[in-house]
């Protein structure tokens, strides 16, 4: 910086404990039963290689990571129906958990103060036996 301050790198372990200290997580029972009241929008960001290896998340809104401030701002130009205000509870969900949390705190950034991310992925969705189908098409 021009006044003579250093900045200094953080670890990508201590950026995810500082992002995540901001929102509390969602764990897959509890994402699950909230998407089923309509209490939130589960959106999966998993590249297309992972949805057809593993599935998908029956009701789940597949947007691909790079896309997903562009399609969830409710300003934007480029979102999605579902992208209805500021007020939307967002759940991202990546393949571990771990790109998700990144993905959060950028949408808190844009305002939607609801997003959240999913404990441990779609591993741990799947892996708790809630609802995955195929990818078709």
């Amino acid at each position: 910086m021009s006044d003579g301050t250093e900045i200094r790198p953080v670890g990508i372990d201590d950026l995810l404990e500082r992002v995540r200290a901001g929102y509390r997580r969602i764990e897959a029972q509890e994402a699950h039963a909230a998407a089923g009241r309509g209490e939130a929008l589960l959106v999966d960001i998993r590249y297309a290689a992972l949805r057809e290896r593993d599935g998908v998340i029956p009701g789940a809104l597949v947007i691909e990571r790079n896309e997903l401030e562009w399609r969830l701002d409710p300003r934007g130009s480029h979102r999605v129906p579902e992208a209805t205000g500021h007020h939307l509870r967002v759940v991202v969900i990546c393949n571990e958990g771990y790109a998700s949390s990144l993905a959060a705190a950028s949408l808190h950034q844009l305002g939607l103060h609801r997003a959240t991310d999913l404990v441990g992925g779609f591993q741990a969705w799947r892996t708790q036996g809630l609802p995955v189908e195929p990818v078709t098409g």
